[in-house]
């Protein structure tokens, strides 16, 4: 297994045009991520959230005819500043399950995400880096970089045109 604190983490920053305590809304309220989680093209399907340490977020991903289930596991939770999670792909149960694209991804991801305000802005800062992977899931999450950062970016897309709905 690797030591996760000596592997380059993925990150990822992105600002949006709201204000701190909206953006931890769209994060933390199910009706809210019901509406934006997930990859461009991907729609939620199914999902129950528990946000409160301890508790998860479980959800299925849907698109052309294929689901996937994710879940969050959060660990600390400062709000409105600071959520940190395991992230997994899962079963419907929330159940612990390899990514359904390749058997070496790692299993779970932590993650810690900032949010911060200034001038009307909130900037999400996003870290991870996988959770008792051996070297080979280490070396396919770094080599993922490209395809998290589009798909990240896709989702954060979704965010974005969520919060100006919102008024």
């Amino acid at each position: 297994m690797t030591d996760n604190a000596n592997v380059t983490p993925f990150t990822l920053s992105r600002s949006f045009d709201a204000p701190r305590d909206l953006v931890w809304e769209a994060f933390t309220t199910l009706e809210h991520l019901e509406k934006w989680w997930g990859p461009k093209g991907f729609a939620i399907r199914s999902a129950r959230l528990e946000f409160r340490p301890g508790g998860m977020f479980v959800y299925a991903m849907e698109a052309g005819g294929q689901t996937m289930w994710g879940r969050f596991v959060y660990r600390e939770i400062e709000a409105p500043g600071r959520i940190v999670f395991v992230n997994s792909f899962s079963d419907a149960e929330g159940g612990l399950t390899r990514a359904p694209f390749a058997d070496t991804w790692p299993l779970e991801i932590l993650n810690t995400w900032t949010f911060t305000e200034s001038g009307g802005q909130t900037t999400l800062d996003i870290h991870g880096v996988p959770l008792n992977a051996n070297a080979v899931e280490t070396a396919v999450f770094l080599a993922g970089f490209p395809s998290m950062q589009m798909g990240f970016g896709g989702t954060l897309d979704q965010l974005a045109a969520h919060l100006a709905s919102q008024g």
